[in-house]
């Protein structure tokens, strides 16, 4: 298995040591503060533009995660911390922030690697709350998670 296979079934660690259950066990403030954990839950077969050393997919690993259950989980538990963080901070829903990039990314890592469905949830609540707070957010990032 690859580092970020092993990472994401909770038998490895993320480029800083963390398993899976610790930086889903992150606080809201830790999960603001923190910058290279996200490349690690939502992974990419594209190289991360802000994360130096963050793992990107092989095919070999898009085919792994796509056929076990328990990276399904381990994901699927990372969608529901972030879309938690998103429900309860809304210091993100601004023009412009890091974390439109980070709600981009989740997208594309759900729908690459668990389908369209669970992309689709995690966008209808970031785009519910951003519609709650009055559109905020600046369209520019919205056509990214439109299309993601």
């Amino acid at each position: 298995m690859s580092a970020i296979v092993d990472f994401l079934e909770g038998r490895g660690v993320d480029g800083r040591g963390r398993t899976l259950d610790q930086v889903l066990a992150f606080d809201d403030a830790a999960l603001e503060r923190h910058h290279d954990f996200i490349q690690w839950l939502f992974p990419l077969s594209e190289p991360s533009g802000a994360v130096a050393g963050s793992p990107v997919l092989s095919p070999g690993d898009v085919a792994a995660i796509r056929t076990s259950t328990v990276s399904a989980n381990g994901l699927q538990r990372a969608a529901a911390r972030m879309a938690a963080f998103y429900r309860g901070n809304d210091h993100w829903l601004v023009r412009f922030d890091h974390n439109h990039l980070r709600i981009t990314r989740i997208l594309k890592s759900l729908r690459l690697l668990l389908g369209d469905a669970p992309a689709d949830a995690f966008r209808r609540g970031v785009l519910d709350r951003v519609e709650a707070a009055g559109g905020p957010v600046d369209a520019t990032a919205v056509r990214h998670w439109l299309r993601a």
